[in-house]
């Protein structure tokens, strides 16, 4: 009897010690751990931003280089030569990323009429080799390119076989609607995958709206109108307006890629030429100051557009 009297004592000591601890605490160590992934892949890196600030010259320590305080940001505005090739690079970033907002409504699209395919295996078969791409590398997407529309590729050799074509088309050695191509191959990466958060959306609808339409005589398009698509409407907005938020950000690998001599003049973005002017011109503060500007841009941005969203649709995305 005392030693079950002592063990139902140590069980509730250890009880009253679990329920000690805050369930605030707890979920603030369940997040820890991203916490600091967010911190050393995110805010770190920002102390490079002081290389900025001087006039840095390789391998030299920083503290060996001259503080030149704002003189790189003042060169980018001052330099005629600077300001046009500036120009030139935020006209190719502007139309790329209008050109994917115009077409983000493609994945929604793309999910409504996914969600219609009844024979299961082939919604499957499709999904999968829509999403795959995603997890190819651009490198291998480039691959995949040369591979069909270089002079020797499959396109062309096909096209001088059957008698269309005596010359080789220059799909990729053009300049020829380099924008129009960039948009092409990062819809065809990317359309499956931003389409598995509204197939989500759509399989978190409820579904007593669909058996009360069906039932007062509305068909397939009708369901797909007036329920699913205005189910989707909320998410499609939220990332609608990150987009706008990131207006400056088009991702460097693709244009790095495909990037040659013929197509710089209108395939150069901002990533691209941040990264040029860092690793080819070896003008690494130039490099940082043209990347801070870019940043506080897109904070600016995410902040007015996050300030849009809470006047027009009462809820904000921060």
């Amino acid at each position: 009897m005392g030693n079950t009297g002592k063990s139902s004592t140590a069980v509730a000591v250890g009880q009253k010690k679990k329920a000690a601890i805050p369930m605030g605490v707890k979920l603030f160590l369940l997040v820890l751990p991203f916490l600091v992934l967010v911190f050393l892949f995110s805010y770190y890196p920002l102390n490079g931003w002081r290389y900025a600030f001087y006039d840095y010259r390789a391998p030299l320590d920083l503290s060996q280089c001259e503080f030149v305080g704002f003189k790189w940001f003042k060169f980018l505005f001052q330099n005629p030569t600077q300001v046009s090739q500036l120009l030139k690079v935020l006209r190719n970033t502007f139309a790329m990323s209008a050109l994917t907002i115009v077409t983000s409504f493609l994945p929604v699209i793309f999910a409504i009429f996914l969600n219609e395919i009844k024979c299961k295996w082939f919604k499957t078969l499709v999904q999968t080799l829509t999403t795959l791409p995603n997890f190819i590398s651009w490198v291998l997407v480039y691959s995949v390119a040369f591979a069909l529309f270089s002079d020797t590729g499959m396109v062309n050799t096909v096209l001088q076989n059957i008698g269309i074509t005596t010359d080789v088309v220059k799909f990729l050695d053009s300049d020829a609607h380099t924008w129009l191509w960039m948009l092409a191959w990062s819809t065809w990466k990317g359309l499956g995958w931003g389409s598995i958060m509204y197939l989500a959306g759509i399989a978190g609808t409820d579904q007593e709206l669909y058996e009360a339409a069906r039932v007062d005589g509305a068909g397939r398009f009708k369901l797909m109108r007036h329920i699913t698509l205005p189910a989707l409407m909320p998410t499609f907005f939220v990332l609608l307006m990150m987009s706008l938020a990131n207006f400056l950000t088009n991702g460097l690998d693709q244009y790095f890629v495909f990037s040659n001599s013929f197509n710089m003049e209108h395939i150069q973005v901002l990533d691209l030429y941040v990264y040029k002017l860092g690793m080819s011109s070896n003008s690494i503060p130039l490099a940082t100051a043209v990347g801070m500007l870019k940043s506080l841009i897109s904070v600016i941005l995410f902040c007015v557009v996050n300030f849009v969203s809470k006047k027009t649709r009462g809820e904000s995305i921060m």
